[in-house]
Formats: structure tokens, sequence, C-alpha cells
């Protein structure tokens, strides 16, 4: 894997600049109610440019499996003027075909994050039942303390 001088690959460099002018087109450009508020979280571009992988969230609509796959599909219509419209501004001899994927790191984040804490206060708790919670031992580092 080859890298440029700049540190980052000519696809991250094309996926970075989908990702801003996608997020401009889709808010000025895209006056579909059905939408909602699109925030395009990221991109990701094959090697090849042939496909872009491009990652949404939505705000303003209730996101229930039924409203975002009719979000993706009215992007995904939306997808031949999208992809004109980046020509205009991309220098590319090849605009990659673009896909819609919504991404639930949006919601699936604050679920895990729940969890994990859940987690540390059971074992805190677990801990102080077996006598373990007098502070002998700093668990963030495993370290016992002096």
């Amino acid at each position: 894997m080859r890298h440029s001088p700049r540190g980052y690959k000519r696809t991250d460099r094309i996926a970075d600049q989908m990702q801003r002018d996608l997020a401009v087109l889709v808010q000025r450009e895209l006056k579909d109610p059905r939408l909602g508020m699109v925030t395009i979280s990221g991109v990701k571009v094959s090697r090849d440019l042939a496909f872009a992988d491009v990652y949404v969230t939505f705000m303003g609509i209730d996101e229930v499996e039924e409203n975002i796959k009719q979000g993706l599909d009215v992007l995904a219509n939306a997808a031949g003027f999208l992809r004109s419209a980046l020509a205009k501004d991309l220098k590319l001899r090849v605009i990659p075909n673009l896909r819609f994927h919504y991404d639930r790191t949006v919601v699936d984040g604050p679920k895990m994050s729940a969890l994990i804490n859940r987690a540390r206060s059971e074992d805190k708790a677990l801990a102080e039942r077996n006598g373990l919670g007098d502070g002998s031992s700093d668990q963030s580092t495993g370290e016992a303390s002096e």
C-alpha cells in the first residue's frame, strides 16, 4: 500500500472531498420531504473508483426500518443527479457509482455505551460484595495502589 507524501491515499482524499460535496448537494438541492435532515457521516471509495459507499443518518424522521428504507430509496433515486453534480466539481475521469447505506453507529453507539456502563457498575457491585472494593487496586490501569 503506497501512501502519498501527505500521508494518506488518493482514494481517501477523494472520499473526503465527495463527503463534503455530497453534504452540500443533499442539503441544498434535494427537496424531498421524506428525507428530513440527512447527514453524510462517511464515504468509502473503492480502489478502482468504480463505487463509493456513502454512509448517511437521518434526523427529523422516525428512525424505524420503513422510514430508513424510504430515505435510502430517495437517495438511491437521486444518485444519478448527485453523481452528475459531483462530476462538475471533482476533476476525475471516472465518477464512482453511489451506493447509500444507513450508518447505524449513531443508534448503536449509545446502546453500547449503556451496556458498558451497566457491566462496569455490575462488576463494581460484585467486587464490593466479595470484599474487593476496599480501594486496594485501580481497575482502570490494573495496577495495585501503594
